[in-house]
């Protein structure tokens, strides 16, 4: 790994008092930059939830534990990084699958549970909540997380809090903090001096990487850029484009890196899914002799069901852990480092490259008013709407493989849990984007299996009274299901619910029931013109309605799920 020097801060003075445990990693939090931190109390957490009430940070309830696991994530993607406290183990335990999903797709959240004092576990009793026995919930999370501690030692806990910090921020990934309640308020006998890691890259390796790299670029016939997620997560969109406008090289990007740079570029071809996405866009990557990928995972999803045919020899692969070029391994050079050089290196290609794909503006959006509105209608209506300061939020299955054709501008974020696939993320995650950044306009896309699980945290837009909007895509059940296994089968079905009442139910919000593309038109037209608070457009869609990419992904998957 990079090397590390440790970056010493100034000692508290002998006659200031050293922070308590619980005061110190409050403190820490807030020096990443978190403000904001979402969970659910419990009995084993209640003295440091006191703390936080205290705090400057900003405690947020939410409806369930995974709720609130969601919230922090999607608070990480927008902000930075993320935090979220819960009990012991009906708290932590209930949270395993976001913190998956958080670590699956590099989202920096601290998870931070309560546990039974020291002092009560004396003799081992049966306490409540546990399970098996005082480590179960932290070997659960030593599998989850890139790296956890308990805080069960004051003399070292300052230190623990530190190393699992600074290890969050460097690989962008989950960690877990465990502290017991009887240590919360307890105050170490000294404070040592706050030594936070800096990373420096081995420049040995970090030149000799560099220049290989650009020497591939210049002398390659048809190099392309493939952009991913850690572009986003380690903040280097200027840099990449920076890259692109020096080289001329064309952009295209993953599903899980979708907006990391502006769609509207003039570089930008669009999304490479190997044979689920644009069929020009897949052929001029496919065809490129130096294909440089900078913060790309390869995961089924982004290679498109391995549909994609992409030869090693032809990349140039970089991200936080692993930097190879061709069959060449480059230890000990962060990304950031090796963007940055990359940029100043200012490789030009020697060759006049290809024309790429990239004229593929849209046809202007004409209402038929009266006409049944289908999912694309839905998708073509809202991608006129969103603007510069839009964060779409779209959940796992058609809300996902739709919105892939919305076209996120400048500042817009797009989220969505395209590699962990996990159902319900999205109306919790309009929670935490919107609490990260209030003034950006958040519009979550979810289907009505997926609002189903986790759309009651609906009900923390309307406490906050944030102007979120909703949209549920409601087939009566598991469209994407449906079509990978065909068949008329109960199972896929899920119980239809009157979502555009839900506002009324919890006391505020508009609702909006929409079967035609007119209704659509109109009640995008009023949700987006009120910030008093949240709206829910409940759109009515045929079971047999489906994107183009989901039809795509049916014929590509459906001898593998069912064969």
């Amino acid at each position: 790994m990079p090397m590390t020097v440790p970056s010493h801060g100034t000692p508290a003075s002998p006659s200031t008092p050293s922070p308590s445990i619980g005061e110190y990693l409050i403190q820490r939090l807030q020096d990443y930059g978190i403000a904001d931190i979402f969970g659910i109390p419990g009995d084993y957490v209640l003295s440091f939830y006191t703390l936080l009430e205290e705090s400057p940070i900003n405690a947020i309830g939410c409806t369930r534990e995974d709720c609130a696991g969601f919230a922090a994530d999607a608070y990480a993607r927008v902000h930075g990084m993320g935090a979220l406290c819960v009990t012991y183990c009906v708290g932590g335990l209930s949270v395993c699958n976001s913190v998956a999903g958080a670590f699956a797709e590099k989202s920096p959240v601290v998870l931070i549970s309560g546990a039974p004092g020291m002092r009560e576990r004396v003799h081992n009793p049966l306490l409540h909540h546990m399970v098996r026995d005082f480590q179960t919930q932290h070997d659960v999370f030593k599998k989850l997380t890139i790296a956890s501690a308990e805080l069960n030692d004051p003399e070292t806990a300052f230190r623990e809090i530190d190393r699992v910090l600074a290890t969050c921020k460097r690989y962008s990934r989950p960690v877990y903090l465990e502290i017991p309640r009887d240590l919360v308020n307890v105050r170490p006998s000294a404070a040592p001096a706050y030594e936070q890691s800096v990373l420096h890259s081995d420049q040995r390796a970090l030149r000799e990487a560099v220049e290989e790299a650009a020497m591939r670029i210049e002398k390659a016939r048809q190099p392309v850029l493939l952009l991913g997620v850690e572009v986003h997560r380690f903040g280097l969109q200027s840099q990449v484009l920076a890259l692109a406008e020096a080289t001329g090289l064309p952009i295209a990007a993953t599903m899980l890196g979708k907006g990391v740079v502006a769609e509207t570029h003039p570089q930008y071809m669009g999304l490479y899914e190997g044979a689920l996405g644009c069929e020009d866009v897949m052929r001029y990557v496919e065809a490129s002799d130096c294909v440089v990928m900078l913060g790309t995972f390869m995961t089924d999803i982004n290679l498109g069901i391995y549909t994609a045919e992409l030869d090693i020899a032809d990349c140039i692969y970089a991200t936080s852990e692993e930097l190879r070029i061709r069959h060449h391994h480059f230890h000990d050079v962060l990304l950031t480092d090796f963007v940055e050089a990359l940029v100043s290196r200012n490789p030009k290609p020697r060759s006049p490259l290809p024309p790429a794909p990239t004229d593929w503006n849209k046809e202007v959006f004409v209402l038929d008013s009266d006409a049944k509105t289908t999912i694309m209608r839905v998708i073509d209506r809202l991608d006129e709407q969103l603007d510069d300061d839009t964060i779409v939020i779209a959940d796992i299955g058609d809300a996902l493989f739709a919105s892939t054709e919305l076209t996120t501008r400048d500042r817009a974020v797009y989220l969505s849990p395209a590699y962990y696939t996990s159902m319900g993320f999205a109306v919790p995650a309009a929670l935490g984007a919107n609490i990260a950044r209030p003034e950006a306009r958040v519009v979550a896309i979810v289907g009505d299996g997926a609002f189903q699980m986790t759309g009651m945290e609906f009900s923390n837009l309307v406490a906050r009274n944030l102007p979120a909007i909703v949209i549920v895509l409601d087939n009566g059940g598991y469209g994407t299901e449906r079509l990978l296994h065909p068949g008329d089968y109960e199972f896929n079905n899920v119980h239809g619910w009157h979502y555009h009442k839900l506002p009324k139910l919890l006391g505020g919000g508009t609702g909006y029931e929409i079967r035609t593309e007119g209704e659509f038109d109109k009640a995008l037209t009023k949700a987006w013109a009120d910030t008093s608070g949240p709206s829910l457009l409940h759109v009515h869609l045929s079971q047999d309605d489906k994107s183009r990419a989901l039809q795509r992904l049916g014929e590509k998957m459906q001898a593998t799920v069912v064969g």
